[in-house]
């Protein structure tokens, strides 16, 4: 090996080094100061480093043994500083998983339940831009909130968004790339744009596509036809 070789492979040796150490420290965990600014930060939680966009603390708690990944935005509230009240805002439960990159934005209530993963770039928000009066700019209007519930035991894929008013019961699994709001049930698999139930578990049988599930698709009626009244020709002049 040349000289330079050597030299090279050393200094990549000791920048990787260096790099593991700082990862290791920059972590946030309930052991260092940066853990003790929230609410709760469970036993065995790590935030890791690089960390992404985090503020309102003292309204976000994590349970226990929770990765969050690097880059992972988590605030509550529009900002550092401001007095949310008594309650937390956002809630993360025990042993879950945050995928890289992802965004947790709350101002009014956002739950998480245990062991919910989620893959990269995934946006959780209870708030939304409103677009009521057609002469102020939207980025102007107040926006609304509406509260965020994610069941136990579910799995959000790369990229889904998940927006104000959604509700998703336990154990169901949301397709990459889907955009969600609404209501959905347990064990259910959530896809599309906008997303809807594409399979749903019925005990004995499995994953069934909605018009599997034991309740018949009702035949859409046909619209009754009026009969036309006869026009009469017009003449030429």
């Amino acid at each position: 090996m040349s000289l330079r070789g050597a030299v090279r492979r050393a200094l990549g040796s000791l920048i990787h080094r260096v790099w593991i150490a700082v990862r290791t420290a920059g972590a946030v965990s309930p052991a260092n100061p940066a853990g003790y600014r929230f609410r709760r930060l469970g036993e065995g939680t790590c935030l890791s480093f690089p960390v992404g966009a985090i503020f309102g603390e003292a309204w976000i708690e994590i349970g226990e043994h929770t990765l969050v990944g690097e880059r992972v935005s988590i605030s509550a509230g529009m900002g550092p500083g401001v007095d949310l009240g008594p309650d937390s805002i956002v809630r993360i439960g025990d042993r879950c998983s945050i995928g890289r990159g992802s965004h947790i934005v709350g101002h009014q209530s956002i739950d998480i339940g245990d062991h919910v993963f989620t893959g990269p770039y995934v946006y959780i928000t209870d708030q939304n831009h409103v677009y009521d009066d057609p002469e102020i700019p939207i980025g102007r209007q107040w926006p609304r909130n509406n509260p965020v519930v994610i069941g136990p035991g579910s799995w959000l894929g790369t990229g889904s968004i998940i927006l104000p008013g959604t509700r998703i019961g336990r154990q169901c699994v949301v397709a990459g790339g889907a955009v969600v709001r609404g209501e959905f049930p347990d064990h259910c698999v959530i896809a599309g744009v906008p997303a809807r139930v594409v399979r749903h578990y019925v005990p004995g049988e499995g994953w069934l596509p909605p018009h599997l599930n034991g309740t018949p698709v009702q035949p859409v009626e046909p619209a009754a036809v009026q009969p036309v009244e006869p026009v009469e020709s017009v003449g030429t002049a």
